[in-house]
């Protein structure tokens, strides 16, 4: 009768460990997808203000579609990564803000998920610092 009952708990003690490893990747990635707390003011006036450095008269859209990102420079191409999926989409220089510092010295991405345009849209972005 012991040994089924030590089954058991191995079984229990998995399971309890796959749910914590689980919870802590969702955890990780509902971080990702929002703005860090102490910079959800900053942000909100910095993507309010924003116009598509193409088309000053459009906005870039707000804190649904402008996120902080992470990029990398490929062929002397900027590509910046998409949250949705973590995928690195081309930058078009056109999209690259010019004018105006980012708020934070970070890498900015202005564009649709995935799933509403499939296509790479790029509405916005500001590289980290002064550009």
């Amino acid at each position: 009768m012991k040994r089924p009952c030590k089954g058991l708990v191995s079984v229990a003690v998995l399971l309890l460990w796959t749910s914590s490893a689980k919870a802590q990747e969702a955890a990780q990635d509902a971080a990702h997808r929002h703005h860090p707390p102490q910079d959800q003011a900053l942000h909100e006036k910095f993507y309010s203000t924003w116009h598509m450095p193409d088309n000053p008269t459009v906005s870039c859209c707000n804190n649904s579609d402008c996120y902080p990102t992470e990029i990398q420079y490929v062929d002397g191409k900027i590509y910046a990564r998409r949250r949705e999926d973590g995928k690195y989409i081309l930058i078009p220089t056109q999209k690259i803000e010019r004018n105006r510092d980012n708020p934070d010295g970070r890498n900015h991405l202005c564009a649709p998920t995935p799933a509403r345009f499939p296509t790479d849209t790029v509405y916005c972005f500001a590289l980290g610092g002064a550009t």
